[in-house]
């Protein structure tokens, strides 16, 4: 019988906020749910009594009271949460007002900013009433073209207290895909760095925000921050905006007023890969942010006032989005700007130690590519107060699950946590209370109803299917920009199963009530009518020591689909036969003889979006000849060229 890879200790699960909640739970409703299952049965089946439940634990305030929890249509998407409601996000997260650090912003340079809980809430004052001053208020967009700094969180804040809304982009976006997401949103000011760092190298934006201030018509305000770059003056850019410095808009002092907006005001808006066209504009709303966020924060990923949380994102992915929840539980957040493996490997593993970080969030790849460069943590690095390492952006692989065990420490909660910029939040994620299985997201989230289903509408258990889930949730997105009869919105997740939200993603629900996700619905590889998850492959050819990475895709071939895989290799291989047939060998092994490819390409870099993702429906309309609608969604499009026209994709 297999066994897991940690089990919490009774004493851990009895400190932990989610055994408090269960307990909590049983008090005011006079229940005996004795664990986890129990726990989120319940909160499926009495979603009327779960969410106010989880607001009350988190002492979550309303100005005005709701006068029901739930009102539903006769299907998805008609519903609403807490109607009448009405309260602030900004000021949930700044309820702490003390001495303790707030936010540390470390730049790749070494340079280290540091914010306490009154200092930032003194901060955001500031830049409210130099806001307010500009004409913000309740519906106006303020936008931000920055990388993860503390002004880029303080400029979000100050929106949220005046009921405004927040929008971000890295500034590692191409100018289109700036000009193709805030072009649509219209906002009213715009707070841009005047540059960046990245792989040692400071990056003058001067030119490419000329250029996405010439089709923002509707700018009022720019608002500089001279970061990366001191030399920086308004005279630098060509806006008919008024344009300011960020020293000179504001003087931090005081205290924040908060404006109380209805519990569905737009609070976000976030933006689809936009690698299939221009990117959908999903607006997400205030109230249903903040309660998600409490409850996946605080409950699944046991965060208390007295951990430190970091996440390695930028403001274009929606995990800063989830980073910077994390004040309202009062942690201590650590920003950084710059990648991820300058000066070394080690970078961000020095961070921990530095930072004294209690829970470490990362992506898939940034695990295995710190296996592949040979880093044992635990060798080098005290790791002390480290207590859970999270891991999203795609499917973590089997051998990483082994990998953090045996390099980092035996004694921590691996969770990796799936869900999206469409929920701003997660349908399966961690859990202190439970055992860490080998390749499985620990469980479904409390309060959502996910379930896999077959093509049929037909709940599956230990096959793969389509990750739905079949009752409306708080973090719904309110709906898209733009979209005034909703048409776009139900057509993006409704049409499969009416009135059931279809995430798009392929997926398996496991025997101890974990999920499996075996990659994207779109990007399923189908040879001879099987269906096959990208991820499963994937997963198999990272045991590969020559290979850095790869990716699968179908292509069809004489009336059917064969499977292709290119592979990018250490440098200063070659593919030959004999590693050819040694990658085949380890998936034949380990999968089935469908999913071993037909053709296996060497290929010098692999196209990812700016979050990290690599886009394999881009790759194959490439290979098939067809165009790719938008690559500025893309970090490096020109990779796509390597794809084009191959001839060992010719027999």
């Amino acid at each position: 019988m297999s066994r897991p890879l940690w089990s919490p200790s009774p004493q851990r699960i009895a400190a932990s906020r989610m055994d408090a909640f269960r307990r909590f739970v049983n008090d005011r409703h006079g229940l005996q749910l004795a664990d986890y299952p129990a726990l989120h049965a319940w909160s499926v089946e009495r979603r009327e009594d779960f969410w106010p439940a989880v607001a009350e634990f988190f002492d979550l305030r309303f100005h005005s009271a709701p006068h029901a929890v739930l009102e539903e249509g006769p299907a998805m998407p008609s519903a609403r949460w807490f109607p009448g409601a009405t309260l602030n996000f900004a000021e949930h997260l700044l309820r702490r007002r003390d001495g303790h650090p707030a936010l540390v912003a470390v730049a790749e340079d070494g340079s280290r900013e540091q914010l306490t809980y009154a200092e930032l809430a003194a901060q955001v004052a500031g830049l409210q009433r130099s806001l307010r001053e500009a004409g913000v208020g309740i519906g106006d967009r303020v936008a931000a073209f920055m990388p993860n700094t503390w002004q880029t969180v303080v400029g979000m804040l100050a929106t949220s207290s005046l009921g405004a809304t927040w929008s971000s982009c890295s500034p590692d976006f191409g100018t289109q895909g700036v000009i193709d997401r805030f072009g649509q949103i219209e906002p009213k000011v715009l707070i841009a760095a005047a540059g960046y760092r990245y792989a040692g190298k400071n990056i003058d934006l001067t030119a490419k925000l000329n250029e996405i201030l010439e089709r923002l018509p509707s700018l009022q305000q720019l608002v500089v921050v001279p970061y990366a770059r001191p030399e920086a003056r308004p005279t630098d850019y060509r806006c008919t905006a008024k344009v300011s410095l960020w020293r000179d808009f504001y003087r931090p002092g005081g205290e924040p007023e908060f404006v109380p907006v209805a519990f569905e005001q737009p609070l976000y808006i976030l933006y689809s890969s936009g690698t299939t066209g221009v990117p959908k504009c999903i607006v997400h709303g205030v109230g249903g942010t903040l309660l998600q966020h409490v409850k996946e924060l605080g409950l699944h990923t046991d965060l208390s006032a007295s951990d430190t949380l970091f996440y390695y994102t930028t403001c274009g992915w929606m995990m800063w989005n989830w980073l910077v929840s994390g004040l309202a539980l009062g942690a201590t957040l650590v920003l950084y700007d710059g990648s991820p493996f300058h000066p070394g490997p080690e970078r961000l593993i020095d961070l921990i130690d530095a930072e004294e970080i209690s829970i470490f969030g990362t992506s898939a790849k940034y695990l295995a590519s710190l296996e592949k460069a040979g880093v044992e943590p635990n060798r080098s690095h005290r790791l002390e107060r480290l207590k859970a390492v999270l891991s999203t952006g795609s499917p973590l692989a089997h051998e990483s699950f082994d990998y953090v065990y045996r390099a980092f420490k035996p004694d921590l909660c691996l969770s990796s946590i799936s869900g999206g910029t469409d929920i701003v939040s997660c349908f399966a994620l961690g859990n202190p209370v439970l055992p860490v299985w080998r390749g499985e997201l620990q469980c479904k989230g409390l309060g959502m109803d996910v379930q896999v289903w077959d093509e049929n509408g037909k709940p599956l258990r230990g096959e793969k299917g389509e990750l739905v889930c079949t009752r409306h949730f708080p973090s719904m997105p309110v709906g898209f920009w733009n979209d005034p009869d909703g048409a776009k919105f139900h057509a993006a997740y409704f049409e499969n199963f009416p009135g059931v939200w279809a995430h798009g993603d392929y997926a398996e629900e496991t025997e101890h009530g974990g999920l499996v996700i075996h990659g994207r619905s779109d990007a399923v590889l189908n040879p001879g009518g099987v269906r096959i998850g990208t991820a499963e492959i994937y997963r198999q050819v990272e045991k590969i020591e020559e290979v850095l990475e790869s990716i699968a895709i179908g292509q069809d071939w004489q009336d059917d689909v064969r499977v292709v895989l290119f592979v990018r290799l250490r440098e200063g291989l070659t593919l030959d036969d004999a590693l050819r047939e040694r990658i085949r060998q380890v998936i034949r092994a380990n999968t089935t003889p469908r999913h071993v490819p037909a053709k296996i390409v060497q290929i010098a870099d692999i196209p990812r979006t700016i979050s990290g993702k690599i886009v394999e429906l881009a790759v194959r309309n490439v290979v098939h000849g067809r165009p790719v609608k938008n690559t500025d969604a893309l970090a490096n499009p020109e990779a796509l060229e390597l794809y084009r026209d191959l001839p060992e994709l010719r027999d």
